[in-house]
């Protein structure tokens, strides 16, 4: 009978942001069986996605924090350092989704929706490079959308900010990978624990893009997890600067 495979991230330091509910709490899982630490950083109560860690057998270390703030940040690192450290993986989950027609759309969302998603990306990753550099190891995985190819009516802010991450990600993998640290991201579909049922684009998502789908079903936490432990593990190590959609594959006209 086959063994069972070696943990592949086994005493490896993984920092989830935005992991209180939802994907986040799947990544924490997917990472703690590959044998990660965990550390999960989030501006909400994430009690009970450390308490799911914990039951597969993983230590974690929770952290109240507002990462769009610099001093947040450098807390954070700080007691990270003071843990375990420095941090091997960074899985950046942060964001916001938000629905306004653009000619209803304030300054202040344009600059809010911004904020959430890149500011918290830049200050996070300037946190967690030097101890990577240390390690000579380092993963870093960004989480946008698929509806940066799609092109989705009142998203203007959502979709420019989820751009970004890919422009981030591909400029920062060119300068970090004699290190040792790849850069990628992931653009995910809708899935099924962040689905805002009520909302008017989401609707016409469901009645009219998931039948365009090659596979018919919305995703799964589960589905990205497993995309984003591949990312983290040393094997994808020559995989750097690029953008993984995990959509069911949506159909583009």
């Amino acid at each position: 009978m086959q063994g069972r495979r070696e943990r592949g991230l086994q005493g490896r330091v993984s920092l989830v942001t935005g992991a209180a509910i939802g994907n986040g709490r799947a990544f924490c899982e997917r990472l703690a069986e590959e044998g990660s630490r965990i550390v999960i950083a989030d501006i909400a109560d994430a009690s009970d996605t450390a308490e799911a860690v914990r039951r597969l057998g993983a230590e974690v270390l929770t952290i109240r924090a507002d990462l769009t703030k610099p001093d947040d940040v450098a807390t954070m690192m700080e007691t990270i350092r003071a843990q375990w450290g420095g941090v091997d993986i960074l899985v950046h989950n942060v964001g916001l989704y938000e629905e306004e027609p653009f000619e209803l759309l304030s300054f202040e969302q344009w600059k809010r929706m911004l904020e959430i998603t890149l500011n918290s990306l830049f200050l996070t990753v300037k946190a967690v490079l030097p101890s990577m550099k240390e390690r000579g190891f380092g993963r870093i995985i960004a989480l946008s959308s698929d509806t940066v190819w799609l092109g989705m009516p009142y998203l203007v802010h959502y979709v420019t900010a989820k751009m970004g991450i890919i422009g981030f990600v591909r400029s920062l993998a060119a300068e970090v990978g004699r290190y040792g640290i790849t850069v990628n991201a992931i653009t995910v579909g809708l899935t099924a624990t962040q689905r805002p049922d009520a909302a008017p684009l989401s609707q016409t998502i469901l009645q009219h893009i998931l039948p365009t789908q090659a596979v018919h079903r919305a995703d799964e936490p589960e589905d990205i997890a497993n995309v984003v432990a591949f990312l983290a593990l040393p094997e994808s190590g020559i995989i750097t600067g690029q953008t993984i959609n995990v959509d069911g594959g949506v159909a583009r006209h």
